[in-house]
């Protein structure tokens, strides 16, 4: 089959036409994401801290109660708490800061396992775009608090320490929770990364490895004061 280059042409036009078209759209869907979460959350009058990990962690599993714990204690003290929203760690942390009597805030992002919010959410907001949703991470928490998880927790792990490490925001406090899970990441980065140059001495410092939650909360209560 044969196609004159005039029809070529058209159809390539047409296509470019309905991609520039559909980026014009989608554009508007990623202002709108951010006009909404900046309107909902600088609403929020409160020092709040974001706790992730991963959304396969079975209610039974130890780190489950431990996030809740974290959660609950914080929430005690006045914190806010933020998470993705969904299952898991998420809900784990939803439901200690709901159980305390404090704002639980869910910034929940539409996939297939964790596209249903969790019930102990009581400041919702729903991202259909992960870059949205992580800006609305960095801008409204003073601290991460980070469980075992999986890409989605390493991603968003990661991007703060690139953004603290290259002073696009102010450094917050990054307390990585279960050495047994951590040790292996940290001793890579400290082997691997910082061994050969590839980091500074001072980006370690950008994390505290604990376990106890105990310990977890009077880490953040001492550096993020209200």
């Amino acid at each position: 089959m044969t196609f004159s280059r005039h029809r070529v042409d058209r159809e390539s036009q047409y296509c470019l036409d309905n991609m520039n078209r559909g980026d014009s759209w989608r554009m508007f869907r990623i202002m709108a994401e951010f006009v909404e979460g900046f309107d909902t959350l600088s609403g929020v009058r409160r020092p709040a801290v974001t706790i992730y990990g991963s959304a396969r962690t079975a209610p039974d599993s130890p780190d489950y109660e431990v996030a809740r714990e974290i959660a609950r204690r914080l929430a005690s003290h006045g914190y806010g708490i933020i998470t993705g929203g969904g299952p898991g760690i998420m809900e784990a942390a939803n439901r200690g800061a709901t159980e305390a009597g404090g704002l639980s805030i869910g910034l929940n992002i539409d996939l297939p396992h964790e596209q249903e919010g969790n019930p102990y959410v009581n400041l919702p907001l729903n991202f259909r775009y992960f870059f949205v949703r992580k800006v609305m991470f960095m801008k409204y928490s003073m601290g991460f608090i980070c469980m075992p998880g999986g890409f989605g927790s390493m991603d968003e792990l990661f991007e703060s320490f690139t953004l603290i490490q290259t002073r696009k925001i102010k450094p917050f406090p990054i307390v990585l929770v279960g050495s047994s899970f951590w040790r292996g990441l940290v001793d890579w980065l400290r082997d691997q990364l910082l061994g050969t140059g590839k980091i500074d001495d001072e980006d370690m410092l950008l994390f505290e490895l604990l376990d106890d939650p105990e310990d977890v909360v009077s880490y953040i209560r001492k550096t993020v004061v209200f």
